[in-house]
């Protein structure tokens, strides 16, 4: 059963999982398991100013909207869009998924 990591493609979920499942086990340590998810599951690529503002205004949301669908703050929202600080952590991953897939995707 695959979990809800996002995999480079089908044939590195495969690999992946197969290593999990040598981790568990214990025949691989935790050293070759990060090399694992590192080459296997795509990273979040961090956005610019600009590119969060036109997620926003894509969706056509004000920023306090905008700020209760990523469970953060109007201000912060502004000083994303301002460049005075840069999304990190899990308010990337919420913007990445809502930039694929719409803010649906964090409702």
């Amino acid at each position: 059963m695959r979990k809800s990591k996002k995999y480079r493609s089908d044939a590195m979920a495969s690999i992946h999982e197969t290593m999990e499942a040598l981790h568990k086990v214990g025949a691989i340590g935790k050293r070759t398991m990060r090399r694992f998810d590192e080459a296997c599951l795509t990273r979040v690529q961090p956005l610019r100013p600009g590119e969060i503002r036109a997620l926003r205004e894509r969706e056509q949301v004000s920023q306090a909207v905008f700020a209760n669908y990523l469970n953060v703050t109007p201000n912060l929202v502004s000083k994303w869009e301002r460049g005075e600080k840069t999304p990190s952590g899990p308010a990337l991953k919420l913007l990445s998924l809502v930039e694929k897939h719409g803010i649906a995707a964090v409702a």
